[in-house]
């Protein structure tokens, strides 16, 4: 038994052997640079757009040289994929864009951002075609850029209005005895009102009703502008269902021809002038980016704009490409404030908030910055509550229409067990020196004076809150505080109220930054760069992984999802500054 067993010890310790001398060939392979990352680019070209992969704006660097050399050039975020577009406008190579199929996991806001993107790309006189064998509405919306829209026969088009559900746990709570303890500041903080009420109040309905419908002009704005197609049109499409079909859809002019794959490529063909019997060459977008990167390494000029990015739940710590922790952020523009060379800085925002204490250090931070070079906020799809707490005292603020935003307020959840475990027959009992010595127990109904000096910690932070943006935004306490309450608005709304100063995207605010820095000739500098080790990156490896990829598989994503929020709950520490709801726009 014992030999057996030192056989299969050995034939493990020969797996593992194998399984890092292979990882540690991928690591010196990558670091000299060995192999060919991009494809060749010919004449007459296209780009095909798939970013189905792409999900952030930023795709992270990392001061550990193995670990950047690991990663380099195996994900790519949003703004290289634009900023690769723009550079496609120039290329002689490139004569148009093709969206094929396309389905992106993209927020609005970003959607917003590459439309526009492609929109420009259409002015230097080259073609934007797009395909689908169906189209949700997200999608229809990038694609309605095009100049030509493809729809399978047997397709169908989702075009019925934006739409959105909250679930309420008042009932749950009563039956099990586990309820949720609640201290907040903000009629409109209804991340908490599901532990409260049954159904939705005249307050939060207000703002959802008035969020989607804000969202939606934003959206049929753009569609109707590409489709020369008036928005109130669009609405009866809308409410009726009129586009439901290709024939439908080709009907009220929202498509231009309903045909197979096969067809569509044939249609590139004649734009490129290609002969029907023949190939046409084309290129993905993101290998037409890596390329970009790779041939823009270097730059000519002298000056450079600070680009950090600040995306995720706001939480303490280093902080990753996923969440924003004050020390990489705080890294970050510290180097930037001290780099001669950068003279201006963008933080780039896309967050629904998160810790109030993290939030309000990084604020500080920003503080300090802006007193030495000018900063410029840009709004990716959120920047809500903690989000928008870090963007108040920015020189100049930037959001999309879509942008999803505000949500100034403050709450704190406590989980109280103390009616189940007197329903299951558990009794506690505490010792303590003090009165105020034990610290909250969900086992024990809650006190009403932990309750209200804990109220005393949520109504100062929400003070703070609010004099930050007074103070930022140059308006009085109680201005602030009539549009504050917790309420979300959208960027075009908030543009109206003082929230921000202009409607427009990262590039906007960039050239923003370099006009307050008086600069013309210049380029831009990424961060953050995060101290992420190489044991931290194995441990993101596929079979440190399988146990989530499992899960995935047995219970599906949606309840996977419901699963990681439940999560995402117990691990928020301390008050929160957080949006008062995830919104899923369907």
């Amino acid at each position: 038994m014992r030999f057996l067993g030192n056989v299969f010890a050995t034939i493990v310790g020969l797996f593992i052997f194998c399984l890092l001398s292979i990882i540690g060939i991928g690591l010196i392979a990558a670091l000299v640079g060995g192999g060919s990352d991009t494809a060749t680019l010919e004449n007459n070209s296209v780009i095909e757009l798939n970013i189905g992969d792409v999900t952030l704006d930023y795709a992270g660097q990392y001061n550990d040289p193995w670990v950047s050399a690991f990663s380099r050039g195996e994900e790519l975020g949003l703004i290289d994929i634009i900023n690769a577009i723009n550079v496609a406008k120039n290329d002689d190579n490139i004569k148009g864009i093709s969206i094929l199929n396309n389905n992106s996991s993209l927020g609005m806001a970003q959607s917003k951002e590459l439309r526009d993107a492609l929109a420009e790309f259409q002015k230097s006189g080259k073609f934007v075609m797009a395909y689908a064998n169906t189209y949700s509405q997200k999608e229809y919306y990038l694609n309605s850029v095009a100049n030509t829209i493809y729809l399978n026969p047997v397709g169908d088009m989702d075009f019925k209005g934006l739409s959105t559900e909250l679930m309420f746990f008042k009932d749950l709570q009563e039956k099990t005895g586990i309820k949720m303890e609640v201290i907040r500041h903000g009629k409109y903080k209804s991340a908490v009102e599901p532990f409260l009420e049954n159904e939705m109040s005249d307050a939060n309905r207000e703002q959802v009703t008035a969020l989607l419908q804000s969202i939606w002009n934003s959206t049929l704005e753009d569609i109707s502008q590409s489709r020369k197609i008036s928005i109130t049109e669009l609405n009866r499409i809308a409410t009726s269902l009129l586009a439901r079909t290709p024939t439908l859809a080709k009907q009220q002019k929202l498509i231009d021809v309903i045909g197979y794959e096969d067809q569509y490529h044939d249609a590139v063909k004649k734009a490129l002038k290609v002969v029907k019997d023949e190939d046409y060459k084309r290129i993905s977008i993101i290998d037409y980016t890596k390329k970009h990167l790779k041939d823009t390494e270097l730059s000519e000029a002298d000056d450079q704009i600070a680009v950090i990015y600040a995306q995720g739940e706001i939480q303490s710590g280093e902080g990753d490409v996923n969440t924003i922790g004050e020390i990489s952020m705080n890294r970050s523009l510290q180097d930037a404030r001290k780099d001669k060379k950068i003279k201006a800085i963008v933080l780039r925002i896309n967050s629904p908030g998160g810790n109030a204490l993290t939030s309000d250090l990084i604020w500080r931070e920003i503080e300090l910055t802006k007193k030495v070079k000018p900063v410029v906020v840009s709004m990716g799809n959120y920047a809500a509550s903690g989000g928008y707490y870090i963007a108040c005292n920015a020189n100049q603020i930037f959001a999309e229409k879509n942008t999803i935003t505000g949500s100034i307020g403050v709450f704190g959840i406590l989980p109280n067990f103390s009616k189940l475990t007197a329903k299951i027959g558990v009794n506690i009992e505490q010792v303590k020196t003090n009165e105020n010595a034990s610290e909250y127990s969900p086992f024990v109904p809650i006190d009403d004076k932990f309750k209200a000096v804990t109220l005393e910690g949520v109504e100062h932070i929400y003070k703070t809150f609010v004099t930050h943006v007074a103070e930022g935004r140059k308006m009085k306490f109680e201005q602030v505080d009539s549009i504050a309450q917790g309420r979300v608005w959208t960027g075009s709304e908030a543009l109206k109220i003082g929230l921000v100063d202009k409607i427009g995207n990262l590039k906007d605010a960039i050239k923003a930054a370099a006009t307050l820095a008086k600069t013309k000739n210049y380029s831009t500098k990424n961060f953050p760069e995060f101290d992420k080790s190489i044991e931290d990156m194995m441990s993101n490896l596929p079979f440190a992984q399988s146990k989530s990829d499992v899960i995935k598989s047995e219970i599906g994503l949606e309840n996977y999802k419901i699963i990681q929020k439940l999560k995402r709950l117990q691990e928020r520490k301390g008050i929160q500054a957080i949006m008062p709801f995830e919104i899923d726009i369907q």
